[in-house]
């Protein structure tokens, strides 16, 4: 099934390579503008605006609650008659532990929020979170892709692998540019998407 997108594109193999080129694109620019300076931390609304940067173009859902219930691997995220209240309590989990941030992290994965583009979001939106709460940042690019995403599957029963993986992946150089972009590219990557490296990306 092809989304519904605003490029009225309609064959799923050119929506992917759009989709990458210009959410990275989009992605690039929230760092280089210091985009997300003024977002309140840990908010569902610093989430949105992270998804409606990154999609918004591409998609008229980007940003909103989604209206249909999703389900990958056979996990079935939140259902769409909970989610509005799940994303409040979420929103006011504690986060002033590493360990709290992923406990927070996990649940808003567990409720999948949009439609799509939610772990690219929710990556982004969790080092907004580490940086201005702990000074730190996850480096993605050493985070095995496999490792992560049996870590996340397994994360509503037993958290304590993801946040093992993730502890061992921490930094200290919370605005490295080249840190950010490695991140962006390996988010990418978990998702299947590796045609272009973020910081060659260019503006049509």
């Amino acid at each position: 099934m092809i989304l519904e997108n605003r490029l009225n594109i309609s064959d799923a193999v050119e929506l992917a390579r759009v989709e990458e080129r210009v959410s990275k694109y989009k992605a690039k620019q929230l760092f280089e503008k210091k985009a997300l300076e003024c977002c309140e931390v840990g908010s569902f609304a610093t989430l949105c605006f992270i998804h409606t940067s990154l999609f918004g173009e591409i998609y008229p859902f980007a940003g909103k609650i989604r209206e249909v219930n999703i389900s990958k691997g056979g996990f079935r995220f939140a259902p769409v008659s909970y989610l509005e209240v799940s994303v409040k309590n979420i929103e006011q989990m504690p986060q002033d532990s590493f360990d709290a941030i992923i406990e927070k992290y996990v649940e808003m994965n567990i409720a999948h929020p949009f439609r799509e583009g939610n772990g690219r979001s929710m990556r982004i939106w969790l080092d907004h979170i580490l940086k201005n709460m702990l000074k730190k940042v996850i480096d993605w690019s050493i985070v095995d892709k496999d490792d992560y995403l049996l870590a996340m599957e397994r994360s509503p029963i037993k958290d304590i692998e993801i946040k093992y993986l993730l502890k061992e992946a921490l930094s200290d150089n919370i605005d490295d540019y080249n840190l950010y972009m490695r991140g962006i590219d390996a988010s990418y990557y978990y998702e299947g998407y590796i045609l272009y490296k973020t910081e060659d990306i260019k503006e049509d």
